[in-house]
């Protein structure tokens, strides 16, 4: 008697669609969950989380540190990270500066337009 034969048949042939497809415990969620809790959301997806500044200084760090170790070309990679960061941190600067002008400027003309408006009703009276 042999009970045993085919109780290795089942898996042998899957459909393709069944090889790609994990479960884990719940079934819904895949295995690349990062943390237990399902709330984690970075804030601004696909940007680094620290400062512009910091990331030139350790980029900057890198490279000096590689360069002590004779690696050259290592060297070089951290700091064309460090000039990207320092472009940013240059970009981030102006427009804070522009915004600033903007937002001056605007209060002026405002300021001006009250003054006007008031001589104006002033004339009226």
């Amino acid at each position: 008697m042999n009970n045993f034969k085919n109780n290795n048949r089942r898996g042998r042939y899957k459909s393709n669609s069944d090889r790609s497809f994990r479960r884990n415990g719940n079934g819904h969620k895949p295995n690349g969950d990062f943390s237990n809790g399902s709330s984690f959301k970075r804030r601004h997806p696909g940007k680094n989380n620290q400062n512009a500044a910091k990331l030139v200084e350790k980029y900057n760090d890198l490279a000096r540190e590689a360069l002590s170790n004779g690696d050259k070309i290592l060297s070089e990679n951290y700091l064309q990270h460090s000039e990207h960061f320092s472009r940013i941190l240059s970009s981030q600067e102006n427009l804070r500066n522009h915004n600033e002008n903007t937002s001056e400027t605007n209060y002026r003309n405002q300021a001006q337009v009250d003054t006007e408006n008031k001589e104006e009703e002033e004339t009226t009276k």
